[in-house]
């Protein structure tokens, strides 16, 4: 049991680095992970002194003996677990389907101890990942793992796809070129200077395994069939943040159906087998954009999400983000 809970803290708070983007928050845990962190590491403190972590009694409302014995409990339901949780919907069903014959009031404070999804939150997504490019898509993307800061509100962001199959305008292969000269002689200055270039014309490059580099071009990706909030409305920020959550240090799939007037590719996101869009619909952070989209499965997602009144749902009757942009221009 030590080992596996070892492995799962080890991968939850493990660094990963590249040469122009640091993926993960302080010391190594980012805001998607560090709830499943510190459950594993109590997990794990618990099996070696029986005691349970302390500041809970203040969440939760049964004795510490009580506690102990649900800590008992999450140990075996986590030993016999295949995987063990790695994401914190996993290890939010883990503890209510372990715990699920005690006091909701006691499950949801662990829960929220933890900063794990609470039970009305969590979602089903059903959603089959394409096997072959639907009818519609001109092109697919595999893209390097997402910067959550590159995420610019809740239907959009940037990302970075390998050049390894396609042609690179030439100043770029010689500033690259360059570039590599210039680290290969210590002279960083002019490193640099051909490092922002190479940024400048929408590449970057990026070290991967072994100290092998490799450059990428700068892509801006426009979720198809949904309109999340403004920035500035309500909701905004969090749906940011819950894309954010979805696509953190993961490598997309990204099914280009076409490009949108601002030069974004519009397309369906694929990642770690979840459809992203299902996704941020089901969880009421975005509205299905009906005006150019008339997939029945978007409309389903957003009334389960309405019904729920989770996410923007639990206002009473949140404006469209097309209404306020339409507003918002007449009135500047």
């Amino acid at each position: 049991m030590g080992n596996v809970l070892r492995s799962l803290y080890g991968c939850c708070c493990k660094p990963t680095s590249t040469e122009d983007s640091d993926y993960l928050g302080p010391h190594g845990v980012s805001a998607s992970t560090v709830g499943v962190s510190a459950l594993a590491h109590d997990l794990f403190n618990f099996e070696n002194t029986s005691q349970v972590p302390e500041g809970l009694s203040k969440h939760v409302q049964s004795s510490k003996k009580a506690q102990a014995k649900w800590y008992r409990k999450l140990l075996e339901a986590w030993r016999v677990a295949k995987p063990p949780p790695k994401t914190p919907e996993e290890a939010a069903r883990l503890v209510i389907q372990t715990l699920e014959r005690h006091q909701q009031a006691d499950v949801e404070g662990l829960l929220a101890f933890y900063g794990l999804p609470l039970p009305h939150t969590l979602i089903q997504l059903s959603a089959e990942i394409p096997t072959s490019l639907p009818e519609g898509v001109q092109f697919e993307l595999y893209t390097l793992p997402v910067d959550a800061r590159a995420v610019g509100d809740g239907d959009g962001m940037t990302v970075y796809v390998s050049t390894e199959s396609e042609s690179v305008p030439g100043e770029v292969s010689l500033a690259v070129d360059k570039r590599k000269e210039a680290r290969a002689r210590k002279d960083y200055t002019i490193a640099d200077e051909y490092k922002q270039m190479i940024i400048d014309s929408g590449y970057r490059v990026f070290k991967i395994q072994n100290g092998e580099e490799i450059l990428a071009r700068k892509c801006r990706i426009r979720l198809r069939g949904i309109d999340a909030p403004e920035m500035e409305m309500r909701y905004g920020n969090e749906a940011k943040e819950e894309l954010a959550k979805l696509v953190q240090g993961k490598c997309l799939r990204v099914l280009v159906y076409g490009e949108d007037q601002y030069g974004r590719v519009v397309g369906d996101v694929y990642c770690n087998g979840i459809f992203v869009q299902e996704a941020m619909l089901k969880k009421g952070f975005a509205w299905h954009f009906k005006a150019f989209d008339q997939r029945l499965e978007f409309a389903t997602w957003e009334r389960e999400a309405r019904q729920k009144r989770v996410g923007l749902w639990a206002d009473a009757n949140p404006e469209e983000p097309w209404e306020w942009k339409r507003r918002n221009k007449r009135e500047g």
